[in-house]
């Protein structure tokens, strides 16, 4: 545990933490939310108390309706269990009050709302399954591949508020509401009630999402964003790596410690991910690399994204798809695609990550304002009331700091990377974190001194700040990533029995380490450079039993 290790006097000379993100909006409260939860499923109606108690829904804005137990429910039961009742439900309790209808055709809206969200607990169905018996006419201007009225029901009862009886169901509909920068125009009275569920593999994941999301309110959304792109330099698909590095540069404007991988290939599990706060990448089938170890750093309040076209072709799974596992690996909101949405059906993870970080918004508004297309694909997973930065940033640490917090390491953090975003010199940004006590009992901290010290060509001094981190107890995936750094480090200082005492020492240690056979190389090769023939015997039988094609 950490004292009061944050100098004060830093917020008088180290520049721009309280311009970095846009001045907090007004929290809001479960007043704004309509709860639905199975009346057949308990589970399903303990998601719904527990987050009715967390967030203070008041009871007459909480509804059980009989529902299917799978995921999928027809469009006709969809109508006649979930749309219609609910649709009723607001209109009985006032949630939302509609002007006289002067025809059965015309389009109406609510003149008043008294909620804006609607949160589906584990249990309410994921998908509406295609009807091929519905006819509609005017469908063939939908081109063939989206010519489909399987939808999300998220996507689709998010339009409840707008009764247009004449809205096609037989393709996506262009988002009005996409780009949104004016959060309040997201609105029932626009048409558009926010859609989200407390969903995954389990009830009890389900009712996780919600704690997380008001700890990351409490205590600030920490860690690292990790970003995938596939390298893509031209043609249809380079939109979705454009998409995901306007999130990355996001990311970085907001201090977060980011990682930005460019390769065709995903990460890969060999890859050290700790303390994940953030996370887009793209385009495996089912989760993979970090995300499919036994334990996942997830920070609270972490977001994953991974773009694929069946990312959330069921929640209910822990090892299939992506949702099902991010959600059972810790991760406190999401987004999906329960069906074939084609690349410009998703979400614009850039316009997302700008709106929620950045703008203000909360996860819920930040997740329709980023899709281009409704009536479609796209699940929301999460609490759509959630906002990380829901207090200033000096706010947040000048409070982390009358507690006593272990996370004022990453405030600290923080600051430095938004002063070298902005053109600070890394010797100043070095000064300031040597003057912090909090250097001194931080792995996070030595791991930045460690890579200021390399940018100045200090290489003696940067080994000395990753032998530091090391003993500073690290995370799992923290502690791999300054072992093969410090390596690396101690390589360019010429300490090859340095080198392979380190390594050796770590595949003791970590038995489970998935790349150990390339590092079982290395270290033969380092015995036979040093002479050390026993060594590199040992060695070579190591990777001898290791090798997939003995």
């Amino acid at each position: 545990m950490m004292g009061d290790v944050f100098v004060k006097a830093s917020w008088g000379v180290i520049l721009c933490l309280t311009l970095a993100v846009r001045a907090p909006c007004a929290a809001e409260s479960g007043a704004s939310v309509v709860l639905v939860y199975n009346s057949r499923l308990p589970e399903s109606r303990d998601v719904a108390t527990h987050y009715a108690a967390v967030r203070n829904v008041p009871p007459g804005q909480i509804i059980g309706l009989d529902l299917p137990e799978g995921e999928v429910i027809s469009r006709a039961e969809y109508r006649s269990g979930l749309a219609g009742p609910l649709a009723d439900f607001l209109e009985r309790q006032a949630l939302c009050v509609y002007p006289p209808a002067s025809s059965s055709t015309h389009a109406l809206k609510p003149v008043e709302a008294r909620v804006r969200y609607a949160v589906l607990c584990h249990g309410v169905p994921l998908k509406i399954a295609e009807d091929g018996s519905l006819q509609e006419p005017g469908a063939a201007r939908f081109p063939e591949g989206v010519r489909r009225n399987g939808a999300a029901v998220d996507s689709e009862l998010c339009l409840l508020p707008w009764r247009d009886p004449g809205r096609l169901l037989a393709g996506p509909l262009s988002n009005p509401w996409y780009r949104a920068t004016n959060a309040a125009w997201l609105h029932p009275t626009n048409g558009l009630l926010m859609v989200a569920r407390l969903d995954g593999p389990s009830a009890a994941i389900a009712r996780q999402l919600v704690d997380k999301a008001v700890e990351a309110e409490t205590n600030g959304l920490w860690g690292r964003a990790y970003f995938d792109l596939r390298g893509i330099t031209n043609g249809e698909y380079k939109k979705g790596d454009d998409w995901i590095a306007g999130a990355a540069e996001v990311a970085r404007h907001c201090g977060f410690e980011t990682v930005v991988d460019h390769q065709p290939e995903t990460f890969s599990g060999a890859f050290p991910m700790s303390q994940i706060a953030l996370y887009a990448g793209w385009y495996d089938g089912n989760v993979s690399g970090p995300f499919a170890r036994p334990k996942v750093e997830f920070m609270p309040g972490a977001f994953a994204y991974h773009l694929h076209s069946f990312s959330a072709y069921t929640l209910r799974s822990a090892t299939q798809n992506w949702c099902g596992p991010l959600l059972a690996g810790g991760v406190t909101a999401t987004m999906g695609c329960v069906d074939e949405p084609y690349l410009t059906g998703t979400p614009n993870i850039s316009v997302f990550f700008a709106l929620w970080l950045l703008g203000g918004f909360s996860f819920g508004e930040a997740a329709y304002a980023s899709q281009p297309a409704l009536s479609w694909q796209i699940t929301v997973i999460g609490d759509p009331l959630y906002r990380p930065f829901g207090k200033p940033p000096r706010e947040q640490d000048e409070e982390l700091l009358r507690r006593h917090s272990p996370l004022v390491e990453w405030s600290a953090l923080r600051l430095v990377n938004l002063n070298l975003a902005v053109g600070a010199k890394p010797a100043d940004m070095i000064q300031y974190l040597k003057d912090q006590e909090a250097t001194r009992r931080s792995a996070v901290l030595n791991e930045k001194l460690a890579e200021l010290y390399e940018r100045t060509d200090q290489l003696a001094s940067s080994i000395k700040a990753c032998r530091q981190a090391l003993l500073l107890n690290p995370t799992p995936q923290q502690k791999v990533r300054l072992t093969l750094s410090l390596a690396d480090k101690l390589a360019a200082a010429g300490k090859d029995a340095d080198v392979l005492a380190l390594y050796d020492k770590f595949l003791k240690e970590t038995p489970d380490y998935p790349d150990a056979l390339a590092l079982y190389k290395k270290l033969q090769a380092l015995a036979t450079q040093l002479n050390r023939r026993d060594l590199s015997e040992k060695y070579a039988r190591e990777i001898y039993d290791r090798s997939p094609d003995k």
